[in-house]
């Protein structure tokens, strides 16, 4: 599997290389002209340091800030932006996609924050159109791939760079009119808050905070003759470019860090709400922890210990590793960390460093750069090598090292990144271009290094919510779809983290296999830091995850109807749901003309609905969020056939076989693992789509609703919906302010079903048929559930 920076021969007809025009390839080449720069220049964009370079502002106050100072806070994230996308040479480097294929190509990077300027406006109301609803479309959701080896096609056609550039262009006039215009930034204004409509204007400022450090991360993945430093991006932390003796010494060439003894206490997590600045979802509520007293290294483990780990076979070793990181480091071979390019034969361990736009010397003493995989398992080999136990810390643990003032103060809100680096000691907000060593910083009084800045750390929790938080209507799918027990909890930022994620009470996140710029330290302990992990009945997507679901959903979707309901006064109409859809869909093709080339199968499950759509259909798409359910799927279409268990009561049933119907072509039918929420723009214009029981069990159901129609809608102009749902919200599943109705608003009831009309009419669609459509699901020979759905067929008129 190719690396970053391994030169790589491909196919010419690869499909990303249709977007290779060649106009702009010479003038995307060297120091950037004045054109470029869709706003501020450098030499004109506030945080322009001495030499040259930027650094990034603080967030506003939002109690106390002036226009000049919203405005001067929006031209340095937007210039910061194009200066590390200044950093791309040729067109090639636009398009390319990243080594691994999971994510999108950097030029949907230099259009996404943009985008998202412009959608959240309009959400708050702040402007009443949109720009490019086409642009709007595409460019509004990235991809949080499910697994390693989920990769992305990239065979979509992107717009040229002239008109992602003339994009941006107007984008920025149009942020900038709403700064200099609005009159709750007069001054003298009242404090901004989350319930203003301006809180949709700073939300858009730490989003593409949040991209320039992603971002950053996918070109640092490219390879290095694609890239070359700005002069105008902050420059590498002077300890960089030094050779060293080879094999390093721990002592000479790293530190070697002290182990802390930190008391036993009690910590407060979550940010106030009355603190004068933006804030994400996940921020808000509180959460009171006891922390048993534990051991910790002084320092992020650095380049040379974590080389130790390779040198004994670590990465050869499978008992250090997950189950998951096992086959991530197959799937991958992995034999060392991303970010390192092999300098002489494997066995010789000798290495260089590829930072963001250069191969430099090792600095054994800068902290190694892993991902969750690769930190567990060094954690698991210093266990034996130590002889005692070793894990990563959990958040609060992370509490426990902080400085007490740090919550009153928030070092990282009152000054810029080069101050915040002189003064404070922190590597954070673009104090440098990279990492500094692991003993540079200024230790907080508990005696650790790096609590905050220099490299995100990776932690033991899942991602999960605080108690009493809420998510936010500009953005009710930021956080939740991430509370998933999939996701890793990291914390401190690094050093390219800038507004609210370079602050304390920054609580971010990735899937384990994934790479940003972090890190890890080492925590020494018998017990488990109160490490907060999310099981099914805290987050509602892992319940699909689960064999016995997977056996009842077998038999949901191609059981014979005598076993999904065996007793002669039950609801036999009720069985063959997925099949009895997928013909209500069928029907309404034949009969509203909509053509039967391609169907799309959203929560498709073990795919019931997305064979028997198969029969007339030319090709079927199912998507699921659930692993199991793909595997299965797959494995139908694969083999046609598949064993399930037919639970009886208790442990006691039988194996029974589910076979697809011979006349049904299953080559039709395809399978994909996919997040309802957040569906690749690639996917457009089906003839049909079928939801069925699936909009109660999403985090977001209106980032679905909203994607079925306009510019790159789902589906096309005249092609048919067909919606099933009985309205069972549970905030299990989706968050109570996400819900489309159970609940009273002004003292009258809102029906689920009338605000779902409401939102398919404003989306150009017509209603074409409605019914009540019932279900039963088997648990067992004595339980079953007998659901009722609310049938509807939505043509697509506009």
């Amino acid at each position: 599997m190719p690396r970053p920076n391994e030169t790589v021969a491909e196919h010419p007809a690869e499909a990303w290389r249709q977007n290779l025009r060649g106009d702009h390839d010479t003038q995307l080449r060297g120091p950037r002209p004045e054109w470029w720069w869709t706003g501020l220049a450098p030499a004109a964009c506030p945080g322009r340091q001495p030499d040259g370079t930027l650094t990034a502002l603080p967030q506003p106050n939002l109690a106390t800030c002036t226009r000049e100072a919203v405005l001067a806070t929006f031209d340095n994230c937007w210039t910061l932006t194009e200066t590390l996308f200044a950093g791309l040479q040729g067109e090639e480097a636009f398009y390319r996609p990243p080594y691994h294929h999971l994510r999108h190509p950097m030029i949907f990077y230099y259009c996404h924050p943009a985008a998202l300027y412009i959608n959240k406006l309009r959400v708050a109301g702040l402007i009443d159109a949109p720009l490019n609803p086409y642009f709007e479309r595409i460019f509004e959701t990235g991809v949080d791939e499910m697994r390693w080896d989920d990769m992305s096609k990239n065979e979509m056609q992107w717009p040229s760079f002239a008109e992602a550039h003339t994009y941006r262009q107007q984008v920025y006039a149009t942020v900038r009119e709403v700064i200099q215009t609005h009159p709750e930034l007069a001054d003298g204004h009242a404090p901004i808050t989350m319930s203003s409509p301006l809180w949709a204007l700073f939300m858009g400022f730490d989003h593409e905070r949040i991209h320039l450090e992603t971002s950053s991360v996918l070109i640092r993945e490219l390879p290095v003759e694609l890239v070359q430093r700005p002069a105008e991006w902050p420059k590498l932390h002077p300890s960089a470019g030094v050779e060293t003796a080879f094999p390093p010494k721990a002592g000479r060439d790293y530190p070697t860090p002290a182990l802390l003894d930190i008391a036993a206490a009690q910590v407060r997590i979550g940010k106030p709400l009355a603190w004068p600045s933006f804030g994400w979802d996940n921020e808000y509520g509180e959460r009171r922890a006891s922390v048993q007293a534990f051991q910790v290294e002084s320092q992020l483990v650095s380049n040379g210990a974590f080389l130790e780990f390779i040198q004994s076979g670590g990465y050869l070793e499978q008992h250090w590793w997950t189950e998951a990181g096992w086959a991530w480091r197959g799937f991958r071979n992995s034999k060392w960390p991303c970010f390192w390019v092999p300098d002489g034969p494997a066995g010789l361990h000798r290495y260089r460093l590829r930072t963001q736009f250069e191969t430099i010397p090792m600095p054994w003493n800068w902290p190694v750069e892993v991902n969750a995989h690769e930190a567990a398992a060094f954690c698991a080999w210093r266990s034996t090598r130590d002889g005692q136990p070793c894990r990563l810390p959990t958040e609060a643990e992370h509490h426990a090292l902080r400085d007490a003032s740090w919550a009153e103060t928030n070092p990282a809100f009152h000054v810029d990144g080069a101050t915040l680096g002189r003064e404070t000691g922190w590597n954070s907000q673009l104090a440098h271009g990279s990492p500094w060593p692991v003993d540079a910083g200024t230790p907080a009084a508990s005696g650790a290094q790096d609590v905050f800045g220099n490299l995100w750390q990776w932690h033991g929790d899942d991602f999960n919510p605080l108690p009493g938080g809420k998510v936010h209507p500009f953005y009710d799918d930021f956080s939740t779809p991430c509370y998933d027990g999939q996701h890793q909890m990291i914390l401190g930022g690094s050093w390219i983290s800038c507004g609210d994620e370079a602050g304390v009470w920054a609580r971010f996140h990735f899937r384990p296999h994934f790479y940003q710029h972090a890190g890890f330290r080492v925590v020494h302990a018998a017990h488990d830091g109160g490490v907060v992990r999310l099981g099914a009945e805290d987050s509602g997507r892992q319940v699909y995850e689960d064999a016995r679901i997977v056996d009842e959903y077998m038999l949901l979707h191609h059981g014979e109807p005598k076993s999904q309901m065996p007793w002669p006064g039950g609801p036999q109409c009720a069985t063959a749901f997925p099949q009895r859809c997928a013909h209500w869909l069928l029907d309404g093709a034949r009969e509203f003309g909509s053509g039967t080339a391609r169907a799309l199968d959203i929560g498709c499950a073990v795919g019931g609905a997305s064979f028997e759509l198969a029969r007339e259909f030319g090709e079927v798409l199912g998507v699921d969020l659930s692993r199991a359910f793909i595997d299965a799927a797959e494995g139908l279409q694969k083999d046609g056939a598949r064993p399930y268990f037919l639970r009886d009561e208790g442990d006691l049933g039988k194996t029974v076989t589910a076979r697809i119907d011979p006349a049904i072509e299953r080559k039709r039918a395809h399978f994909r693992q996919a997040d309802a929420c957040s569906l690749p723009a690639e996917l457009a214009d089906f003839d049909a789509v079928l939801l069925a029981n699936l909009l109660c069990r999403l985090p977001s159901p209106k980032s679905l609703l909203g994607r079925l129609g306009g510019e790159r809608g789902l589906v096309k102009v005249g092609g048919l919906v067909a919606l099933f749902s009985p309205y069972s919200w549970l905030e299990q599943f989706t968050p109570r302010e996400a819900w489309l109705g159970g609940f009273e608003a002004d003292g009258q009831p809102v029906k689920s079903a009338d605000a779902l009309k409401a939102f398919m009419r404003e989306e150009g669609f017509v209603l074409r048929r409605e019914e009540e459509v019932p279900l039963v699901i088997r648990e067992h020979a004595r339980k079953f559930q007998f659901i009722v759905t609310h049938g509807m067929l939505w043509q697509r008129e506009t």
